[in-house]
């Protein structure tokens, strides 16, 4: 926000160097980002008035312009249109600095020959002096511009360039940066009378106001001006408007946004011939409702959004931009002027979605205090009276269904101790309290201070808000520095936490990379996975765009659109993980967040080389990077069969742990990833990171390298070909001398017997305590023979 030093001393006596206004202004969290001068390169720039016009003599666009500049007289040559007789104007002698309207660089000025005239000096426009970008014609300045004096004098300015921040629209306003500055310097503010004249026929008698939503208005005012006449703005309310960066239109666009600016309340002309019926209705939009906005554009609108409408039509869209059916033009004669409290999320809704960002938006979306529209209605209702003449009916009208009584908040010295670890008077709290605007009764009996914040202050709801204007008034460089009193507690880090730093360190090691998406996503998106769910996602309210309508209730959608948009930018396979939080419906309570992994894998394992193409992952692949991590975070799972229809059926399993279901590894569908527009096979892993939790906070034994020689022996098995792998893994790793067993063989055809395959195991036998002989093994060996056969249905091959 740009913000005028110049147009700030009207509000208050501003004694300090800009510099120091700047740098107070900051410390007191208003952050000042730049500082520009206007007028400091203006030396030898005055101000002239024009006495004589005449004709160039070979030239029939251009004039000899002759400007008296107190002391002597000069005659320039100029091509401006808008020059005329009187005028006061920017005179520039040779040698001036000024800036290239072309380049945009500045430049000296130098004497010129002009179609046989010599030029010493120039006319100057906004563009060359730097004030804007208008290079239409030459700037004329005001009939009481001091003729002879000095430009810097009488139109210098320092701009100081804020970033505001969200918590406080009362900022977004020249009487707002006002207060601050009296506030930290300690000075008083004066704000402009708004008086005027209001001796027309009763406002009742000629409008009529309704609100129908009262929960997304809740206070709406205006006023009405008749006999108005539309003309150019004074000198002075242009420059105002320019040196904030805005362009000034009329005398009513201009005033409503003058008092914008100055109160930082938005306000709205309507012209009052246009509205029919004479009534204003503020109701929700209906669906598929049309307006022409004022930058003529047609916008289509949808239930959520808030207009202003007559008796047959909606004439704005409320809080962003009004429409052309009511627009104040050149045959307008009078003015219906509002001026409105809006529901800040509703407004910056409807102005994200309908791509309508503007500077009214911008103020309301940030909770502008309904207590400012009366106050900013008289004063533009003042200057419409005095600039664009017009009787102003008698009264306002001023619907207020929202309106809630202010409530004191306690404050204690013990309170600001605590938070700022200083001890401050009471007198002192007050003090810094009342120059901010506040109402503080000191309050003996519980020796603390009731205080009421003032009407423009929205934002202060709790005791540390309070606290923060305290330490804001006082300055945070008076707090002073100590040193901790006691040590700092030692850090008792989240398991949650840690165990993801785990995860992201071991994927990582093993080629993955983490991305990090949106927790919002879209329908279509959601639409991919067969197995979304019965349960519908939960929807917000108030989405931004329909890309980020639902909350997703898992990780593969966001996965997977990655796989879409990277499959083609990376040579090479594709190795993606992200650890996130998915969101699932709960009937009457907020919904269930759960920390999910979620990897994929697809593509080649390595990038194309004359050594050729790295080979494609398959199930196995998969299962081995979920082993692996598990292993390293010391669990060890087991697989079962699982029937998700995101998967394919044949290739997907259940991440098994002590019987306690945490994920899933498989193949997706092919027709997950036809609607992705991919080809080959790709493989995803999910855990939820919450269940797996308990499995891996157990302290980790030291095991020793064994002392003593094992003994391998192979075992190849017939068994019927429903038999799972897991089964006979599982039997087989019951006895006590068994330490590994390996898969290495699977086989069918024959001589194995059809409905049969044959599995062939390595088992590796060790005792911790001796060496093991032949006889032993062999008797353990007999043993898991007779109970796979006895259980599976096994037997040996031969």
């Amino acid at each position: 926000m740009k913000v005028s030093l110049n147009w700030l001393k009207q509000y208050v006596d501003i004694i300090l160097p800009a510099v120091e206004i700047a740098d107070k202004l900051t410390m007191a969290g208003n952050e000042v980002k730049g500082i520009q001068e206007i007028g400091g390169r203006w030396q030898g720039i005055v101000i002239g008035r024009i006495t004589a016009v005449n004709p160039h003599p070979d030239a029939d666009r251009l004039t000899l312009v002759t400007i008296d500049l107190g002391d002597r007289q000069e005659t320039v040559v100029c091509g401006a249109p808008n020059v005329r007789h009187g005028a006061r104007v920017a005179f520039a002698p040779v040698g001036s600095e000024l800036i290239d309207p072309g380049s945009g660089k500045m430049v000296h000025l130098k004497s010129a020959r002009i179609r046989g005239v010599v030029s010493n000096g120039m006319a100057c426009s906004e563009k060359e002096l730097g004030i804007s970008d208008d290079h239409q014609g030459i700037l004329i300045l005001a009939e009481e511009a001091p003729v002879g004096g000095a430009l810097a004098d009488y139109l210098g300015d320092v701009i100081f360039n804020m970033d505001i921040t969200p918590n406080r629209p009362d900022c977004l306003s020249m009487v707002g940066i006002a207060r601050e500055i009296a506030a930290l310097t300690g000075q008083d503010i004066h704000l402009p009378e708004a008086d005027y004249r209001d001796d027309g026929s009763p406002i009742d008698q000629q409008v009529a106001i309704e609100i129908t939503a009262p929960d997304l208005c809740p206070r709406y005012c205006a006023s009405l001006i008749t006999g108005v006449k539309i003309a150019e703005s004074p000198q002075w309310m242009q420059e105002r408007l320019i040196s904030y960066g805005m362009r000034p239109i009329n005398n009513i666009v201009d005033i409503t946004n003058f008092v914008m600016l100055e109160y930082g309340q938005p306000l709205h002309a309507f012209d009052y011939g246009k509205i029919r019926g004479h009534k204003i209705i503020v109701r929700r939009a209906r669906d598929g409702e049309a307006i022409v906005s004022l930058d003529d554009t047609e916008r289509v609108l949808i239930g959520d959004m808030l207009v202003i409408a007559d008796e047959e039509r909606s004439v704005a869209v409320a809080g962003v931009m009004g429409g052309v059916n009511s627009e104040v033009s050149q045959q307008t004669t009078a003015i219906l002027l509002e001026s409105a409290s809006f529901r800040p999320s509703s407004i910056h809704y409807t102005g994200r979605t309908l791509g309508m960002p503007s500077e009214a938006c911008m103020r309301f979306e940030r909770g502008i205090s309904p207590e400012t529209t009366i106050p900013a209605l008289k004063r533009a209702t003042q200057l419409i009276a005095e600039l664009a003449g017009g009787t102003v009916a008698r009264g306002l009208i001023d619907l207020y269904p929202g309106k809630a009584e202010p409530q004191p908040i306690r404050l204690s010295t013990d309170d600001l101790k605590r938070v700022l670890g200083v001890e401050f008077s009471v007198e002192q709290i007050i003090s810094a309290l009342t120059a901010m605007g506040f109402d503080c009764q000191w309050s003996k009996p519980d020796w603390a201070v009731r205080v009421t914040a003032p009407e423009w202050r929205s934002d202060i709801n709790l005791v540390d808000d309070l606290i923060e204007e305290v330490a804001r008034v006082i300055g945070y460089d008076s707090v002073p520095l100590t040193m901790l009193s006691q040590p700092i507690p030692e850090q008792d880090p989240d398991p949650v936490i840690e165990l993801k730093r785990e995860i992201i360190n071991h994927l990582t090691g093993y080629g993955f990379q983490e991305i990090v998406s949106y927790s919002l996503t879209s329908w279509e998106a959601l639409e991919l996975l067969p197995n979304t769910g019965e349960t519908r996602p939960l929807r917000l309210v108030n989405p931004m765009t329909t890309e980020q309508e639902y909350l997703r209730p898992n990780l593969r959608v966001s996965i997977l659109s990655a796989l879409s948009v990277n499959r083609l930018q990376i040579e090479g396979g594709i190795r993606l993980y992200e650890l996130g939080k998915v969101y699932l419906p709960r009937s009457g309570d907020l919904p269930d967040e759960r920390e999910v992994l979620c990897g994929l894998l697809g593509g080649p394992g390595i990038e194309r080389s004359w050594h050729g193409e790295g080979e494609s992952p398959d199930f196995y692949e998969a299962k081995g990077v979920v082993e692996g991590l598990l292993g390293q975070l010391g669990v060890t799972a087991c697989y079962q069969k699982l029937s998700d229809d995101d998967f394919h059926q044949n290739k997907q399993a259940a991440i098994v742990v002590d019987g306690v279901s945490i994920g899933i590894v498989g193949q997706l569908h092919p027709s997950v990833l036809g609607g992705l527009g991919v080809a080959e096979p790709v493989y995803l892993f999910e855990i939820d990171v919450r269940s797996l939790l308990p499995f891996t906070s157990g302290y980790r034994v030291f095991q020793p390298v064994p002392r003593f020689p094992a003994i391998i022996r192979d075992m190849a098995l017939v068994l019927a070909d429903g038999t799972a792998y897991q089964e006979v893994l599982d039997i087989i790793g019951e006895f006590p001398l068994v330490v590994r067993v390996v898969l290495f063989d699977v086989y069918s055809g024959g001589p194995v017997p059809q409905g049969k395959k044959s599995l062939a195991y390595r088992i590796i036998y060790q005792s911790p305590t001796d060496t093991l002989t032949d006889a032993e093994v062999n008797e353990v060996q007999q043993q898991i023979l007779g109970r796979l056969s006895d259980d599976l249905g096994a037997s040996l091959r031969a």
